[in-house]
């Protein structure tokens, strides 16, 4: 289940749901996502499903990886990205691919310093991590040409929409568990403008770091 054929079947599934761009569906399936999750669930990584990556957080569905991914692409090339909630590094690993730069917030300190190894082992060099507030953002390195938060709060936090170029797309689940949108923020001349894009779940975006 982790050959490539796998790979091809998840991004024809993706394909029949909805996702168009082809070089989002491309991108996902070259990415090795068995890499990400542990040995143990290695057998499950080319599901569409969301797993568990240890310490209360999981890896995201690879349809709202690929939908969130697609959201953010418009026609000039992506330079500079924001990722909140770096995870086990599987949707910082697509972001790579689709952008020249990465930032990449992660609360955690143990996921933290695991994304930075792995980043290592695998040859993935345009990816910056920071343990830090994902609220927060990661101002020194603004502004961005998207910014994709892969944690649930309950509103949009300013500092975010702060850290937006003009014309900048921010990818945002927002609302209480079981009720959650996602929404794609542009930046426009006078202000945002928003778009629902589809009702996912997300583990909730808390204050701080651990």
């Amino acid at each position: 289940m982790t050959s490539q054929r796998a790979r091809d079947r998840l991004a024809v599934q993706l394909r029949e749901m909805g996702i168009r761009s082809a070089r989002v569906l491309e991108v996902i399936r070259s990415t090795p996502r068995h890499l990400f999750v542990e040995e143990a669930l290695a057998s499950r990584a080319y599901e569409n499903t969301a797993l568990p990556i240890g310490l209360g957080q999981t890896i995201s569905q690879p349809y709202v990886v690929a939908l969130m991914t697609e959201a953010i692409l418009a026609d000039q090339p992506l330079d500079r990205v924001l990722e909140i909630g770096g995870g086990c590094g599987y949707h910082s690993a697509v972001l790579s691919q689709v952008a020249k730069r990465v930032f990449t917030v992660e609360r955690i300190a143990a996921l933290a310093s695991n994304l930075r190894e792995r980043f290592h082992a695998l040859g993935i060099h345009n990816v910056r991590v920071r343990h830090g507030d994902g609220a927060a953002g990661w101002p020194r390195h603004a502004p961005y040409d998207a910014i994709v938060v892969t944690a649930a709060p309950m509103g949009i936090p300013t500092g975010l929409l702060e850290q937006l170029a003009p014309g900048g797309r921010l990818v945002i689940p927002v609302g209480e568990r079981g009720r959650q949108q996602l929404l794609l923020v542009t930046r426009t001349a006078t202000g945002f403008a928003e778009e629902r894009l589809d009702w996912v779940s997300f583990v909730p975006m808390l204050e701080g770091v651990g």
